[in-house]
């Protein structure tokens, strides 16, 4: 019995591992969804659910935890030196934080939804994506302004033009949104027909 137990932990972290682990070429969007097979199925669920263009998806992702399922904003430094308290509760692909997360699952009733998990992450960014479309009159298409709105909260998109860091951050998201789509028209139909992508 205690062997039984101790191989399927082993069983269950091969598998959790195996899905959270980071795609080796993160800058490809073929290669991100050649490696992850069910990532596409996702994506593209999300894109139909909520109407945010899979690469945009891709971008957001990239640019806030470079698909990294645990990532987390590094610590503050107390004194220049002591690690301190982190600047934000923000967690996982999507970099969501709690607050926002929680009215994600109460909106959408998504009650079992987790930031370590993709299905939830691109779910969860075509739902903000599409709020700001509807508070903020921004396309969905548009990466540049969807991700200031996306990194500063709709209440604060208004005054992005003082913040050049974010400028800057949205100018990349935009820039690698395209580099995306581009990869995409390339792949697409293959993916589309992969007999494990079934919409």
């Amino acid at each position: 019995m205690k062997n039984l137990k101790t191989n399927l932990l082993i069983i269950f972290f091969l598998i959790f591992s195996g899905c959270s682990t980071i795609p080796s070429n993160t800058a490809n969007s073929c290669s991100i969804f050649s490696e992850k097979d069910f990532w596409y199925k996702h994506a593209k669920l999300s894109e139909q659910k909520w109407g945010t263009p899979i690469y945009i998806q891709l971008a957001i992702i990239k640019i806030e935890s470079n698909f990294d399922s645990l990532a987390k904003p590094p610590r503050q430094k107390l004194f220049k030196i002591l690690p301190h308290k982190r600047p934000s509760s923000s967690f996982g692909y999507s970099q969501a934080v709690k607050g926002t997360w929680e009215q994600y699952k109460k909106e959408t009733g998504n009650n079992l939804a987790v930031r370590t998990r993709f299905k939830d992450s691109v779910d969860f960014i075509g739902w903000y994506t599409n709020k700001t479309e509807s508070i903020l009159k921004i396309s969905k298409k548009d990466a540049f302004k969807q991700y200031i709105a996306y990194h500063e909260g709709w209440g604060n998109y208004k005054n992005y033009k003082k913040n050049n860091k974010i400028i800057n951050l949205a100018k990349k998201v935009e820039k690698q949104s395209n580099i995306y789509k581009e990869q995409l028209q390339k792949c697409e139909s293959s993916l589309n027909s992969n007999k494990y992508i079934i919409f």
